[in-house]
């Protein structure tokens, strides 16, 4: 589970500090980072089926943090 508030993907792999966020896709809705372009990495293993149980996940930390993009 991870408890960090900026994507470890973004900063690793694209050298951006970007804050974690909510994001959806086809898939559903997971934790991430965007930038004024779009959505950038997806950091959790996880998709959520809902908005708030992605809020929720974010909040308290109870995600899965990806190793890979």
């Amino acid at each position: 589970m991870s408890s960090c508030k900026h994507g470890h993907l973004a900063m690793q792999f694209c050298y951006l500090d970007l804050a974690l966020q909510v994001l959806q896709s086809a898939a559903g809705f997971y934790i991430g980072t965007a930038d004024r372009e779009g959505p950038v990495t997806r950091e959790s293993a996880e998709y959520f089926p809902t908005l708030d149980a992605a809020r929720s996940a974010l909040e308290r930390g109870g995600w899965t943090q990806r190793e890979q993009p």
